[in-house]
């Protein structure tokens, strides 16, 4: 009995300490998860329909992707299938954590794998493996706790805010996509480039004959497709950055 409440005090202060860590990935959440709520109301989405979707969905990039698509009137399985896409690289990020976490049961994994934020992978990459699982599920806690909340708060922000502020708010949709851009442009330079002229050619060509969200969807995949293809043909074995 001893060694098992042992185990279970290790366990908490593990939980414990991944929350403290989070807690600079909850505060950058903030002004994000505030302006995301803000947005939604402006869209035309209830606080339950806002709040409900950080809390199932909890993708920034993909929540503010959805809400373009929802004003632009796209269907639900266009929506969802181009959120799937621009989330795949959750599939990469869960295979990594699960190689380097420590062994655990598929529930526990589970639970981690859905709170595995860009943030909290990052922060939980930089400890040393096997990275206990409670430490990840700490971290998830702070993060998810924050943009959950933040996101009610926003929604009923904009209730006082005036007209002009909660419109002037929509930038931060381009202002995320950018901050999420800049970042993989220093570190794989002319690919993300390349891959972003590429995307918005495609999205032009398939929008004369598709929905938006549609163009959206098949313009990203045609243009991973095609630029891989550019590299294995063109550039293997070489930098390309």
């Amino acid at each position: 009995m001893e060694s098992v409440s042992n185990l279970y005090h290790q366990e908490e202060s593990v939980l414990k300490k991944g929350i403290v860590n989070g807690l600079p990935i909850a505060i950058g959440y903030m002004p994000v998860a505030l302006t995301f709520g803000l947005i939604a109301g402006s869209t035309g989405l209830s606080v339950a329909e806002a709040v409900l979707m950080s809390m199932i969905v909890f993708a920034g990039a993909s929540q503010y992707m959805a809400l373009t698509m929802i004003a632009l009137g796209s269907g639900a399985l266009e929506i969802i299938l181009a959120t799937f896409i621009v989330n795949f690289r959750h599939l990469l990020m869960s295979a990594a954590i699960s190689e380097m976490g420590e062994k655990s049961s598929k529930k526990v994994r589970a639970l981690y794998a859905f709170g595995l934020t860009d943030e909290v992978f990052a922060v939980a990459s930089t400890k040393e493996a096997p990275i206990r699982s409670h430490y990840i599920i700490g971290l998830g806690i702070s993060a998810y706790t924050s943009w959950v909340f933040f996101t009610g708060v926003g929604f009923y922000a904009g209730s006082f805010l005036p007209a002009i502020i909660q419109e002037s708010m929509a930038i931060a949709l381009y202002a995320l996509f950018i901050a999420l851009l800049i970042p993989s442009i220093k570190k794989e330079g002319k690919i993300v480039i390349a891959l972003a002229f590429l995307g918005g050619i495609f999205h032009t060509i398939f929008q004369v004959w598709m929905a938006t969200g549609w163009a959206i969807m098949f313009g990203t995949i045609a243009a991973v497709v095609i630029l891989e293809g550019i590299e294995q043909v063109f550039f293997k074995g070489r930098d390309t950055r």
